[in-house]
This record gives C-alpha cells, structure tokens and sequence, in this order.
C-alpha cells in the first residue's frame, strides 16, 4: 500500500477544489447569460415578487422581503440579478474573493431557494459553493488572486479572504 506524501495530498486537494470553484464559476456566467439573452428584467422580477406573494411555500419573511425590496424597484433588481449572477462566476474563474464570492453564491442561491425558484442546477451549485466556501484556501491556490499574493506581501488576516 502507498501513502501519499503530505505535500502531494495537499496538492491534489487544491486541485481538486479551484476545479469545482471554476466550475461553479461556468456555472454562474452560464445562469447570468441565459438571462441576459432570455431578456430578463423587471417583468421577471414582478413575476417572482407576485408569485411570492401567492405561494405557501414561501416562508412569511421572504414574501415580506419580496413585496417590500423586489417589488419596489423590479429595474434594479432586473439589471442586477444577471450582472451579481456574471460576477460572481468571473471572480470564481479567476479565483478572486473566493471566499466571499462562494459565501455571496450560497446566500443567492438560498434567497432562489426561499422565492421557491428552483431549478436542477441550484442544488448542485449549493454544494459546490459550500465546499468551496469550506476549503477556500486550497480552492484558491491555484487562481489569479494567489499569483498576485507571491508578488507582494498581504497580511495573513486578509489572506483567507481573497
């Protein structure tokens, strides 16, 4: 029997996470530009306000969030939901703010959940983004972020956050 070397572990484990963090990161730019090319806007953002509204199984709070945020400016919301959905898979690409990109990407993905917008992709996405949240230093091992980190010197309470 062989034994990996602790070193080699800890590579293949960096590996193995910036994989599933460009992963989630397609996943996203994919979600972002769907909408982006299905014309989503302000009529969609009214729709999931309404729907919200109608449905038992949207808890209290959320309907209330929906009426009182989405509801009052379905513009803004209908711009910037495809626009956080595109950020969010760049800066997971690139490994850039991986930590709070995944924390942002599971927070997203639950408020989806909450308006009872679910689709296949979601729970898998949940998943990746938690582990990635999870292991976020070896997830960004290999990225842009740890590239720029070797050029110059960034204190350690910062580092877990890029």
């Amino acid at each position: 029997m062989t034994t990996l070397r602790p070193q080699a572990g800890r590579r293949t484990a960096a590996i193995l996470t910036a994989l599933l963090r460009v992963a989630l990161g397609a996943l996203w730019i994919n979600e972002g530009l769907l909408k982006y090319h299905a014309g989503f806007g302000a009529a969609d953002i009214l729709l999931v306000s309404q729907s919200a509204a109608q449905n038992p199984r949207v808890p209290d709070f959320y309907k209330l969030f929906s009426g009182a945020v989405l509801g009052q400016a379905p513009a803004v919301f209908g711009v910037g939901v495809p626009l956080v959905e595109l950020c969010l898979g760049i800066a997971l690409v690139l490994g850039v703010f991986t930590l709070p990109a995944a924390l942002a990407s599971v927070a997203l993905l639950c408020s989806y959940w909450l308006a009872d917008q679910l689709i296949a992709e979601y729970p898998i996405m949940l998943a990746l983004s938690a582990v990635v949240a999870t292991f976020a230093p070896a997830a960004s091992r290999y990225s842009v972020t740890s590239v720029a980190l070797r050029r110059r010197s960034v204190p350690a309470a910062l580092r877990r956050w890029l």
